[in-house]
């Protein structure tokens, strides 16, 4: 890798640069959050935690710029970051009546 030494920049060539690093940063985020949303599909049943409350349930439902949109088991939208979600495990999934529902 080339080192640079920014001291020999002038404040337009940083800002620049600054510019162009960001950039840089936020296509690499992208591709990393497109690459976390393919590993699931629209209808796959999902889970992530939300701060103060227990693990949330609920389908995948559509792809969005940056999130997911997943409706939780009790019927609230949630725009999710791909990285925060995880497959469902059949524990996980419990029907509208309450009672567990074993699958292998």
């Amino acid at each position: 890798m080339q080192k640079i030494n920014i001291d020999e920049f002038t404040e337009s060539e940083l800002i620049d640069l600054n510019y162009k690093i960001v950039e840089r940063l936020r296509f690499l985020q992208h591709m990393r959050n497109h690459g976390a949303m393919l590993k699931f599909s629209i209808g796959e049943r999902v889970v992530f935690d939300t701060p103060g409350r227990p693990a949330t349930t609920g389908v995948l439902v559509k792809y969005n710029k940056k999130t997911v949109t997943i409706v939780a088991d009790d019927g609230q939208r949630w725009n999710v970051s791909p990285g925060l979600i995880r497959p469902a495990e059949p524990k996980d999934i419990t029907p509208k009546g309450g009672n567990v529902v074993q699958i292998k």
